[in-house]
């Protein structure tokens, strides 16, 4: 496997432009396979998830071609409704591909989805809209199988805003009989991106972006051509890297509006924070403030996402800071990691209080899920001595070259394959 070598102290100054959002680029491609044409997809990183995604839709029989940032993928030839329980595996948001499929093929059979074990992530929210839009769905040796005669626009209440079951009713309504209406949908960024290709696509999708989103099912859609926005989470993590390390970093393509709950907090701790149309720059003044509090919540609160690499951040703040994780239960496995560094950290059920310290040193750490990882780089960068961080295979489902663009902007980091 391989392993991050991060030498800790040096202060990051420079440059860099955001990746695609994975968040919005994997439900995007997805629906590429519901078009029945071409789709040009551009801006979409280099990573795991994304490389999975491609895998899938060559599986369901989609022509499907890189180059560069720019994926081709023509769903004209579509000739399956199955996914292998094996791809399924490697991560959660694999599950939007049955609103995707129903659309193409009135019938879809895929393995229950896996990802990052961070806690729970049901699925129940997805199965019971697909059953109230007249799918008929049973559950047998690790599959989900789903059927219908047509697909029927219908009133949807979440109760809970869930990004995965919006999108993913979104995808099986476009081309519903009548009108879909989803009330408490989620209203994070990636979903008004899910709707900009879907409309591009000749879909009828209104109200994205905020909590009740009509969809006017449609008789056909075709091909379109899209460019995925940039990442939020990435962008954060490379300004609390910059603040970490006492230095300055300008993140180019970086969507401020995106981010006002993380940019907020920085601000809290002591960053100088610039925005223009241009991207977003981080001036740190030396020192780290403590929060006094972060909540993750829904969009536009807090996000879960980014709550591993800020406890980084507030591992060497001046004061103390508290956590509380409202998404996911086991978000906090990164804290034991991060105390080998040094770190303060009480965890008690979904609260975390983290005492500032002074430093922390250089340690063998290990990823076990993907905003974990980037938290162990993020203190690895500010750390005393060298750092070993293991687990990569996690963080590379999220973030597009992490040691490239660190080492562009000062970091030692270095990785070892193997």
């Amino acid at each position: 496997m391989d392993r991050l070598i991060i030498e800790g102290g040096m202060p990051l100054c420079g440059e860099l432009r955001v990746q695609g959002a994975k968040n919005a680029v994997l439900p995007i491609l997805a629906a590429a396979a519901a078009a029945g044409g071409e789709c040009v997809i551009h801006n979409c990183p280099r990573l795991r998830d994304v490389e999975k995604t491609v895998m899938i839709l060559e599986q369901l029989g989609c022509d499907v071609k890189r180059e560069g940032g720019t994926i081709v993928v023509n769903s004209k030839e579509l000739t399956d409704c199955r996914i292998d329980e094996g791809l399924m595996r490697e991560m959660r948001s694999s599950i939007i591909f049955l609103g995707a499929i129903l659309t193409a093929c009135s019938r879809a059979e895929v393995g229950m989805p896996g990802g990052c074990p961070i806690g729970l992530r049901p699925i129940d929210l997805h199965i019971a809209s697909l059953k109230k839009m007249g799918v008929s769905i049973c559950e047998e040796h690790g599959y989900i199988k789903c059927s219908c005669a047509r697909l029927r626009g219908c009133p949807i209440h979440l109760d809970f805003p869930s990004v995965g079951a919006t999108e993913n009713i979104m995808l099986a309504a476009v081309k519903a009989d009548g009108v879909t209406t989803i009330t408490n949908a989620a209203r994070e960024p990636e979903i008004c991106d899910l709707a900009l290709f879907l409309n591009a696509m000749g879909a009828r999708v209104k109200g994205a972006g905020s909590s009740v989103i009509t969809i006017e099912g449609v008789e056909s859609l075709h091909g379109a051509e899209h460019t995925i926005m940039p990442d939020r989470i990435v962008a954060q993590t490379y300004l609390i890297s910059a603040m970490i390390t006492g230095g300055r970093i300008r993140v180019c393509g970086a969507e401020a509006v995106h981010m006002r709950a993380g940019l907020s907090a920085l601000s809290e701790m002591g960053a100088v924070i610039t925005e223009d149309s241009g991207g977003i720059e981080l001036k740190s003044r030396g020192s780290v403030k403590s929060v006094h509090i972060i909540r993750t919540m829904p969009y536009p609160g807090f996000p879960t996402d980014i709550q591993s690499p800020f406890m980084a951040l507030a591992a060497v703040a001046d004061g103390t800071s508290v956590f509380v994780e409202n998404i996911f239960e086991n978000r906090y496995r990164h804290v034991d990691e991060l105390v080998r560094m040094g770190a303060d950290i009480k965890v008690e059920g979904r609260s975390a209080v983290v005492r500032g310290v002074k430093g922390l040193l250089g340690a063998n750490v290990e990823a076990y899920e993907l905003r974990g990882g980037a938290a162990l780089v993020v203190a690895a960068l500010a750390a005393e001595g060298r750092s070993t961080v293991s687990g990569t295979e996690y963080i590379d489902r999220g973030y597009e070259d992490i040691e490239g663009c660190l080492a562009r902007c000062g970091a030692s980091i270095r990785r070892v394959c193997g």
